[in-house]
């Protein structure tokens, strides 16, 4: 079974999650803020760090930073935990550092069923990678499909979350020009990232 990382400045939170995960039959390891996570993954590499968003000093966007700078943690996959609204400027600034993104609270299933989407999302773009690689495709192509897999994933899901805070379509909702331009843009790049994903996928289908 596969090992979580929770860091988050709430005992009484992080009481809660290590609960539920350990039911779950996962191994955990838990920080109550941001530099004491860092500093725990000197010695622990998860298959996941769920962190929460609002901590203090240092908050969970700051630690996410950290650890995706640091060579020896980057490619550990963040889930971001909070009560807070995702807002458009957040969710085009990181969201190419995460995985997911989980309003608290959430249940047993909700956050077992997150988990293991993103386990066996990464899973299978290993596989994929693997198979390319085999087929003797060029390897910044192979790159290339990787990081769109991931990130069109995430980019509907983050455009998912906001479209239950802010609805674009309802004229009684006044939003500012910022909201409107930072979801525009997201839906843009994501038609152009999906446009690219299919020519790749039919490369490697055609070769098949």
């Amino acid at each position: 079974m596969s090992t979580i990382l929770v860091i988050d400045d709430s005992p009484f939170i992080v009481d809660i999650f290590v609960t539920m995960l350990e039911r779950g039959g996962y191994t955990v390891y838990s920080a109550n803020s941001g530099p004491e996570g860092i500093d725990l993954l000197k010695t622990v590499t998860p298959d996941l760090i769920l962190l929460d968003i609002m901590m203090e000093p240092m908050d969970g966007w700051e630690t996410l930073v950290a650890i995706k700078q640091n060579f020896a943690t980057k490619d550990i996959p963040v889930m971001m935990l909070t009560a807070k609204q995702l807002t458009p400027q957040e969710a085009q600034e990181y969201g190419m550092y995460i995985e997911d993104y989980i309003l608290k609270p959430v249940t047993h299933s909700e956050l077992y069923s997150a988990i293991e989407g993103v386990i066996n999302r990464r899973r299978q773009i290993a596989e994929d990678m693997t198979k390319a690689k085999e087929g003797g495709f060029d390897d910044a192509l192979i790159n290339e499909y990787g990081r769109l897999v991931k990130s069109t994933e995430i980019t509907k899901r983050l455009l998912k979350l906001l479209s239950s805070t802010y609805d674009l379509s309802d004229p009684s909702m006044k939003f500012s020009d910022d909201i409107n331009i930072a979801i525009k843009s997201m839906e843009t790049n994501m038609k152009f990232q999906e446009q690219r994903l299919n020519q790749i996928r039919e490369i490697f289908s055609g070769a098949a």
